[in-house]
């Protein structure tokens, strides 16, 4: 394995500090056993700063070591998780700035507390490993956290947009046309753009996109597309050759996640695509309105994702970034579902919590989520329409009060479902749950109209205290493990008390 070069500063910059501290010696006192400057020992230990041959051997001298152990890549038996972090990229590949937090701050907190940090790390790559956790699973955990602190919704980036417009007057008529976007990608950015059914290529077919890296760029579209994906993709490939992005997939779906920034910037691009073929001013606007309806209607709500021409999930994913910063309601979540079509599972493959509302959520734990969530039933009555009409439904929207059991959290859910293209078996749901509290109350008017479903809902089978649920999917082993152990541990307590008033319960003697 090829080890990066950061990560070999910061190897060596952890080994010379753990062998000082073990040696119990300062910096000053190695600088002055070696002739090497206590700032530059410093940077160092850091892993800013790689000395050259000569200061490693004055080095492996002070510390009375061989300079082979100083240059090797090996770390003690109780740091080499630490190690095998650093190894892994996730350190040099995730921008903690984002974060507030400076590399050399976590560097130092590694060198500081080595054992405690190497015990917690090596739990977390145990637990990682138990649950088939890869690092694309934690790069996408950190973009959801990313999203999550700044409420999706981003300033600069709609400001890139809005220049953009500005630079490209034909880029004003809503909805955006393809050919515009088309045109743009060609006269600009030196784009080839043909159609592909990747018949030579069967494993390729559930593609949108790729892209042919060249001198010349060469997008190819998968001919199944409908308008909506034309324009999004791209609309995105736009965003990425404005805002200059260098670091990206060259494939629509993820193929493999070489690195956060490639993640972060494919967001940066889609975040783009969705701004520019759904304005900000335009979907205030709509939203204000539907909002101050008196009586739920999902013919308006489909009516307005039609006026922008744009996909269910484009639609919600737009609404998450709108609603917070517009209409101050932050406390919402966002599911996206997919199912095959014939089958009894359900994948929740992203999700988006504001305000820290995590129910409900995914689990990797291969339970059943509740199937009382309109995210599920919207996807089984779509399934059915398919099979009762000749022409397929193209979007069905349903609305649904969610009483999650055990909390005093109640949710209003509009829920979206379409068939997947071009994959013809998959159908596809996007849900947005608003908390209902006093200040959503005041913005939607029909918030309380009674042709709104109301269901007790849970999480999953397995954890849901309903044990006559018509709907159950599963047994609820988890929740009635659960229950035991704290039946148990009430027992005992009942135990130690009665045994500390002498009442009812007696000893009858020492053994």
């Amino acid at each position: 394995m090829i080890i990066k070069e950061e990560n070999i500063r910061l190897i060596f910059g952890l080994k010379l500090r753990q062998l000082r501290i073990e040696k119990k010696l300062s910096l000053l006192e190695v600088s002055k056993a070696s002739g090497i400057s206590v700032s530059y020992l410093n940077e160092i230990e850091k892993g800013k700063k790689y000395p050259k041959a000569n200061k490693i051997a004055q080095m492996a001298k002070a510390l009375d070591v061989s300079y082979d152990w100083m240059v090797s890549m090996q770390l003690t038996k109780n740091l080499s998780p630490i190690a095998e972090l650093i190894k892994s990229d996730l350190l040099t590949n995730l921008p903690l700035e984002i974060f507030g937090i400076e590399p050399a701050d976590l560097m130092d907190l590694i060198s500081n507390t080595p054992s405690k940090i190497s015990a917690f790390i090596s739990t977390l790559i145990e637990i990682a490993r138990n649950y088939n956790i890869g690092v694309e699973n934690f790069y996408f955990s950190v973009l959801r956290s990313y999203q999550e602190m700044h409420e999706n919704y981003f300033e600069d980036l709609e400001e890139i947009v809005d220049n953009f417009r500005a630079e490209y007057p034909s880029c004003q008529e809503m909805p955006l046309p393809s050919s515009v976007l088309i045109q743009i990608l060609k006269d600009t950015y030196h784009y080839q753009i043909e159609e592909q059914d990747f018949e030579a290529y069967p494993e390729l077919k559930g593609l949108r996109t790729v892209l042919i890296s060249e001198k010349t760029p060469h997008l190819l579209l998968n001919k199944n597309l409908t308008d909506t994906q034309k324009r999004f993709a791209l609309g995105r490939e736009i965003g990425y050759q404005y805002m200059r992005l260098k670091k990206r997939a060259y494939t629509s779906s993820w193929i493999k996640i070489e690195s956060f920034e490639q993640l972060l910037n494919n967001f940066k691009a889609s975040y783009f695509a969705g701004a520019l073929l759904i304005p900000r001013a335009q979907i205030v606007a709509d939203i204000k309105k539907f909002m101050h309806l008196k009586k739920w209607n999902e013919q308006e709500l489909i009516g307005i994702i039609e006026r922008y021409q744009a996909s269910p999930e484009m639609f919600a994913h737009r609404l998450t970034s709108i609603v917070p910063r517009f209409f101050g309601l932050k406390q919402l979540f966002f599911l996206r579902f997919n199912h095959q079509k014939g089958s009894n599972f359900f994948h929740l493959d992203k999700e988006l919590h504001l305000a820290g509302l995590y129910n409900p959520h995914s689990n990797m734990l291969h339970q059943h989520y509740c199937r009382r969530w309109v995210s599920l039933n919207i996807l089984k009555n779509l399934a059915q329409q398919q099979e009762d009409q000749e022409a397929t439904p193209q979007l069905i929207c349903e609305a649904q009060h969610s009483n999650y059991i055990g909390s005093d959290n109640e949710f209003l859910c509009i829920s979206l479902a379409r068939p997947v293209l071009p994959n013809t078996s998959m159908n596809s749901s996007v849900t947005i749950g608003f908390l209902v509290n006093d200040e959503f109350k005041k913005q939607v008017k029909f918030w309380n109209d009674t042709k709104i479903t109301k269901r007790k809902v849970g999480v999953t089978c397995e954890r849901c205290s309903d044990l006559d649920c018509a709907e159950r999917a599963a047994p609820a082993k988890i929740f009635l493990e659960i229950e035991r152990t704290q039946k148990i541990q009430t027992s005992l307590e009942k135990l130690k008390q009665d045994y500390s008033t002498g009442s009812p319960l007696t000893p009858k003697g020492d053994v």
